[in-house]
């Protein structure tokens, strides 16, 4: 099977999009996790929000949340979400890592790069642990790479250097 780059599909109607997308990822130790996105994979802290328990409640979020907008360099959004009833939860336990055919729902996020091999090599000091063995693979022209950030959430690597033999 090629890969193969279709053109979108007209939405009916006059309907647009008016933002990059966007990705929300509820989290418990909301410090822990945007230092993580900052520092590792490049994400800029745009916005940050306490959504009260009138608006989140009502809307079908759980309640009073603290949210933090990171821009994504290459475009898009993570919204890193802590519902402020879990404050009291142990944010430091560490959730064990569920394969990816295990799961249901929106499973990972990726993130593509020029060169792969830098932000690899940052992840296991930032509290991310490795998913994919080899750490690097090499399949269809692309190293592709599958981490868990230090609350589990499933995030994948890719680049365009799959030609190259460097891998990890």
């Amino acid at each position: 099977m090629a890969d193969e780059m279709a053109e979108p599909a007209q939405v009916s109607g006059e309907v647009a999009m008016t933002q990059p997308f966007e990705v929300g990822v509820v989290v418990r130790d909301l410090e822990v996790l945007e230092r993580f996105y900052r520092e590792v994979l490049g994400c800029v802290p745009v916005h940050r929000s306490h959504i009260p328990h009138e608006i989140g409640g009502p809307a079908g979020l759980g309640g009073s949340l603290s949210v933090v907008w990171l821009q994504v360099p290459s475009g898009g959004r993570i919204k890193l979400i802590r519902l402020l009833a879990d404050a009291a939860a142990d944010a430091t336990a560490r959730p064990p890592v569920v394969p990816l055919a295990a799961r249901r729902g929106l499973s990972y996020v990726t993130f593509h790069f020029d060169d792969i091999v830098p932000v690899v090599a940052a992840l296991p000091a930032a509290g991310a642990r490795p998913l994919s063995s080899p750490v690097v693979v090499v399949a269809r022209d692309r190293r592709i790479s599958f981490w868990s950030d230090p609350e589990g959430n499933v995030l994948e690597l890719v680049d365009r250097r799959g030609g190259d033999q460097e891998t990890c």
